[in-house]
């Protein structure tokens, strides 16, 4: 089993945590992996652009100028996409870019990507975290003794408003729950923060 050190607030060790083999010692799949984040990113897109075709442009109902005689090219409508205010050739349609994923390659590119933080050394366990108020120097004061510089996702097994509050302002600094926790933010963060007590309920839920 892969061993953790955990620390305080300030930054201290005080103990170490075994963390399980199944979700903190998996298999470290990166097409899975991609293929997850590329799904994650896919379904933010709203899929509504839309232009319109030739058919669909208003006016060019009359041939332009006769068919000969002319000396220019042959042509019916001023509509054509080679036209000023013509349509769009091969114009984008509002499109659904939802990618299924498999549940099993889900959960596998997520133990892959708490793997992949362990073994690189960016996992940061705490035994707990409480502010005294929801300030925000407070907050930066925990980042800075824990030696977080750049981004960081912060884990929590419940909300607390305080340290909710607290976070909200800080550039980088992202709060989630055990349960919303997904690969695009574990991997999309430089660091990842969690308290034991979320480690605990991130084995038991995703064993």
């Amino acid at each position: 089993m892969p061993t953790i050190s955990v620390l305080n607030q300030q930054g201290t060790s005080v103990g170490e945590l075994e963390l399980s083999d199944g979700i903190f010692g998996a298999e470290v799949n990166q097409a899975v992996m991609h293929l997850v984040v590329r799904s994650q990113l896919a379904a933010k897109r709203q899929g509504t652009q839309s232009s319109k075709t030739r058919s669909e442009v208003r006016g060019g109902g009359r041939k332009i100028y006769r068919q000969k005689g002319t000396g220019n090219a042959r042509h019916h409508s001023n509509r054509a996409p080679q036209f000023t205010h013509g349509g769009v050739v091969f114009a984008p349609k509002p499109r659904e870019y939802t990618i299924c994923v498999p549940r099993k390659m889900r959960r596998l590119a997520l133990k892959g990507a708490l793997t992949s933080k362990v073994k690189a050394g960016d996992m940061i366990v705490l035994d707990k975290i409480v502010l005294a108020e929801p300030k925000t120097r407070l907050m930066v004061e925990v980042l800075e003794k824990l030696a977080v510089e750049r981004k960081a996702l912060l884990v929590l097994p419940e909300r607390d408003v305080s340290v909710l509050r607290a976070a909200a302002n800080i550039p980088g600094l992202k709060t989630a729950y055990v349960n919303t926790i997904n690969v695009l933010d574990i991997l999309g963060h430089d660091k990842f923060i969690i308290t034991q007590a979320a480690v605990a309920q991130v084995e038991e839920v995703y064993a």
